[in-house]
């Protein structure tokens, strides 16, 4: 079905959903800040598809059997938010690849035949959305990412898959960055993985052609990321993955000195993409119109 003309999509009519309705939804203890269904239930009603995505507050606890359970009610799928995409990593049947290096799920598909595979879509989402926000900008040169949780694994491995030959890792704490260095390395034989000194973060940007923060510095009520940009080059491309508020202080001094900045927001937009494919049969476009819908609150859209 094409998509519909307007920016917003038709508000559901009673009846909307049918017994037949295909459900997937988001896990997640807390999920009420998610913005999944908001995302999710704009393609819904966009395409007409009988169909639903629900939020899923779910403690650790009991994450196996709420997994065992919801394909016996009819769900497709879910997406996995904090604390569980590690956590679920045993609990799946199949695990991708790129989920596997990566060390986390995000996505998961029931299958009646074949159990539960579990995927991680966040590093295509960061690849999508830097070829979006920097189009024609390659990845060849070294990369520096701040930050070594989960986040960052996904967009080291999605840099390293585009090509990146050198990825710099500086986190607070040097024993995780190290511990990424030694999970990842192995399977990115193309890319040098290093773990740089926090407190060296501004010179480790010598050279790089890509920055990216990871860390929640500069989330709306956490510290604010204290970040030198005296060694970026003319052509520094700057992606911050948080997305509240959108034009976080970094991405702010990065336009000021005429850099390329790329906000979170794209991120979180492209990497629903291939669960919303497998869950309802239907490839979602990412465009103007949704990224207005899922930031019309955020602080600085």
């Amino acid at each position: 079905m094409s998509a519909q003309p307007t920016d917003m999509p038709p508000a559901p009519h009673p009846g909307w959903i049918s017994g037949k309705a295909r459900l997937a939804g988001v896990i997640g203890h807390p999920v009420s800040h998610s913005r999944s269904p908001r995302l999710h239930g704009f393609w819904l009603a966009r395409h007409g598809i009988d169909g639903a995505y629900l939020p899923l507050a779910v403690d650790p606890a009991d994450l196996a059997a709420v997994l065992h359970a919801l394909p016996r009610m009819g769900f497709r799928g879910v997406n996995l938010t904090l604390p569980h995409k590690q956590l679920a990593m045993a609990m799946v049947d199949r695990i991708d690849p790129a989920a596997r290096a990566i060390g986390a799920v995000n996505t998961l598909v029931f299958d009646d035949a074949h159990g539960i595979a579990g995927y991680n879509t966040d590093g295509y989402g960061f690849g999508a959305a830097l070829a979006a926000g920097a189009p024609g900008r390659d990845v060849v040169a070294p990369a520096l990412v701040l930050g070594a949780g989960g986040a960052a694994r996904a967009v080291v491995h999605a840099l390293a898959t585009a090509g990146c030959t050198e990825i710099r890792i500086a986190n607070r704490s040097g024993a995780r960055a190290a511990a990424l260095v030694a999970d990842l390395g192995p399977h990115l034989p193309g890319c040098r993985l290093l773990a740089v000194d926090w407190q060296q973060r501004g010179q480790a940007l010598d050279g790089c052609g890509t920055l990216v923060n990871t860390t929640s510095l500069g989330l709306a009520g956490q510290p604010p990321l204290d970040m030198a940009l005296d060694m970026a080059g003319a052509g520094l491309v700057v992606s911050d993955i948080v997305y509240d508020p959108l034009d976080t202080p970094l991405l702010a001094m990065a336009r000021a000195r005429g850099l390329v900045a790329v906000d979170g927001l794209g991120m979180l937009l492209h990497q629903a993409v291939p669960g919303f494919e497998h869950w309802f049969g239907l490839r979602p476009v990412v465009d103007d119109a949704l990224r207005r819908h899922v930031a019309a609150d955020l602080i600085g859209d």
